[in-house]
């Protein structure tokens, strides 16, 4: 299935485990758009520091098509408010990630930054319903993935199923990958 570039607004969050498909089966929602702008939220890691997820992210790359204009940020928000025809964000694991690394809060008790945390989630779905055409967002479903056992493992499942919940409340579709298929909620 693919959004047709002349679709009215719609936004669709596609979630999924880890290599569960959905990262390309939001690429193929987009195919037919003229224009794409895909949104990485970083920053992306230095590949001197960590190879594995840099050559991650260059398949990622290397798989999108050519007229896609690529975006890599930690204000995702500030790029949804451009307006432009059709965003791809993939993911929003990454972005909780980038989010608590700025407040640098990961050792810090949740009560004494969570309001924070609030505000940009608010911020980002916020610009999410002002998307003028198409969206899809792309992130890990955390209901059925393994915690880790530390604090900072519950607190990123945490942060991110809130995310989640705030996002599928406002698209009009959620797409659940398992195995490659789509499920449709």
């Amino acid at each position: 299935m693919s959004l047709p570039a002349s679709a009215p607004a719609q936004r669709t969050l596609v979630t999924g485990g880890s290599r569960s498909g959905k990262s390309r089966f939001a690429e193929g929602l987009m195919a037919r758009a003229e224009a794409v702008t895909y949104v990485a939220p970083g920053p992306v890691p230095d590949p001197t520091t960590d190879a594995e997820w840099a050559a991650r992210v260059a398949v990622h790359r290397d798989r999108r098509p050519s007229h896609w204009t690529t975006v890599e940020t930690a204000d995702v928000a500030a790029v949804l408010r451009r307006g432009d025809p059709a965003y791809l964000i993939d993911c929003l694991g990454t972005w909780v990630t980038a989010v608590v690394d700025g407040l640098g809060t990961w050792d810090v008790p949740l009560v004494e930054w969570q309001g924070d945390f609030d505000a940009r989630l608010t911020e980002l779905v916020d610009a999410w319903r002002s998307i003028p055409r198409v969206g899809v967002a792309v992130t890990n479903e955390v209901g059925w993935g393994l915690v880790s056992e530390h604090r900072s493992g519950r607190v990123f499942t945490d942060l991110l199923g809130q995310t989640n919940a705030a996002f599928a409340a406002a698209s009009e579709d959620v797409v659940l990958m398992v195995a490659g298929r789509a499920l449709y909620v």
